[in-house]
């Protein structure tokens, strides 16, 4: 009896962890980010992480088409995300502190400018009165959420 209620127990402590997990994959953000672009334009390399050469294609280039075109891609440049340095496939929902513009990215690179290095095309759709193309960068903020 003893050893069914630990047992139990257990398995209890086991599901508020595994909670506890996803709240905070979906809940770590950071504002005032600096966004800059780079041309990855994946539409025109059929959305090959292999011939992007991004970071994640060690873990993600064998995932289905469907998959890697979902969300418009990004580099991932800030702190750990929430789950360590490789925060490969996961997604983050990117708002432009100036227009409200936002979109979901899956993030496929790494990079060292302390930001968000996005694709052009996701740049140029959060970009909707032309002040980042003007400055060379937007400001946004991020959360991580499920993708």
């Amino acid at each position: 009896m003893e050893r069914t209620q630990r047992s139990l127990s257990l398995l209890v402590l086991c599901f508020l962890l595994m909670g506890l997990g996803t709240m905070l994959v979906s809940g770590q953000s950071a504002n005032n980010v600096r966004a800059t672009y780079n041309n990855y334009n994946p539409q025109n390399i059929g959305w090959s992480y292999n011939t992007a050469g991004v970071y994640c294609a060690t873990w993600d280039a064998n995932q289905p088409l469907s998959w890697r075109q979902r969300y418009g891609w990004t580099a991932f440049c800030g702190p750990a995300g929430p789950h360590g340095r490789n925060s490969c496939g996961k997604c983050l929902r990117v708002r432009n502190t100036a227009t409200g513009a936002q979109t979901t990215v899956r993030i496929v690179d790494q990079c060292d400018n302390g930001g968000l290095d996005l694709d052009v095309n996701v740049f140029n759709k959060l970009d909707t009165n032309g002040q980042g193309y003007h400055q060379g960068h937007l400001t946004v903020t991020y959360v991580f959420v499920n993708c």
